[in-house]
């Protein structure tokens, strides 16, 4: 059987549908927040292009990965939530930027996007685990 952070007997059908969950929360953050717009917009009166997305469309798009992530870090542990939430959310942004893009540089923006996305799960990872740390008290066992 899987050992998963709170539950050490959960087999493999509950550890596969834990994973299942957190892909489809951090793919729907894509989805919901940033995948629909595709509109630059232009200022009459400057020129300057701006977009595809509004600034609270990041906001919310943060917010709530920030919430998947720290789901993920209690149902699948640190390392395992940072992978799940990294692959994911990069595979959404190519699934929708990757057809159309006409420089063929959707590669490297797939790999920025990657690269941020782990470090900020990577950040919300160990906050979790520091305060799950400091609230279980010194003698609790780590996990990672």
């Amino acid at each position: 059987m899987t050992t998963t952070p709170d539950h050490p007997a959960a087999g493999p059908g509950r550890t596969a549908a834990r994973y299942a969950l957190v892909a489809v929360l951090t793919a729907a953050c894509w989805f919901a927040w940033l995948g629909w717009d595709t509109q630059y917009r232009t200022d009459p009166v400057t020129g300057d292009v701006t977009g595809p997305y509004e600034a609270w469309q990041v906001v919310g798009c943060v917010v709530s990965l920030v919430a998947v992530a720290v789901l993920a870090v209690r149902a699948l542990g640190g390392r395992r939530a940072v992978a799940t939430v990294a692959v994911t959310f990069t595979a959404a942004w190519v699934a929708t930027q990757a057809p159309r893009d006409e420089s063929g540089l959707w590669l490297v923006g797939a790999s920025l996007v990657l690269l941020g996305t782990a470090v900020g799960a990577g950040v919300v990872a160990l906050v979790a685990r520091a305060r799950r740390r400091r609230t279980a008290g010194p003698s609790a066992p780590t996990r990672r």
